[in-house]
């Protein structure tokens, strides 16, 4: 019979014989998924040509920014006259994106998934600057599919008026 004055003791115990997870055990620790995404992104390091299913072209470059915690995508001429720009860093273990649109907003979007073994990074819209609202429009949803070191495709959704309006795929080709 276990008195009541050794439960503590044995509690502690059934604790301890516990097996260690996080960065240092055999499991992942919390974020590892999404630094191995993130990995992928500052190794876009150069410029890129992106082909779109709307039928438009652009030129990006891309940069690692302040001691390597930072990449921003700059695009140019997918629009006429402007310049967007899409930041990535990770925060507390999650990596973020915040897109600088055309459309004057700043849609702010956190991976939820990673998939194909680190391959395909799935970013969901959390909230954004100059929105009046969720439904006014906006970039909602990316997919980034890392097709190989050259080859990087990204499908973006604009939601408006509560609901997916469309979705646009551009395949960026690294030309240096």
């Amino acid at each position: 019979m276990i008195r009541p004055l050794e439960l503590p003791f044995l509690f502690l115990l059934g604790v301890l014989a516990l097996p260690a997870a996080g960065p240092t055990g055999d499991l992942p620790g919390p974020g590892a998924e999404a630094e191995r995404a993130f990995k992928r992104f500052r190794a876009m390091a150069g410029e890129w040509e992106g082909r779109s299913t709307k039928g438009w072209t652009e030129n990006l470059r891309i940069q690692v920014l302040a001691k390597g915690s930072a990449v921003l995508e700059t695009s140019f001429d997918a629009h006429p006259g402007e310049t967007m720009a899409t930041l990535f860093a990770l925060d507390q273990g999650n990596l973020e994106l915040r897109h600088y649109c055309v459309a004057g907003n700043q849609p702010h979007l956190r991976a939820t998934e990673f998939g194909d073994g680190g391959r395909r990074v799935t970013f969901t819209f959390v909230d954004g600057g100059n929105l009046s609202s969720r439904d006014h429009g906006h970039m909602d949803r990316a997919v980034y599919v890392f097709d190989d070191p050259d080859h990087v495709t990204a499908r973006w959704t604009w939601f408006e008026k509560g609901q997916e309006q469309w979705l646009e795929e551009i395949h960026m080709t690294r030309r240096r």
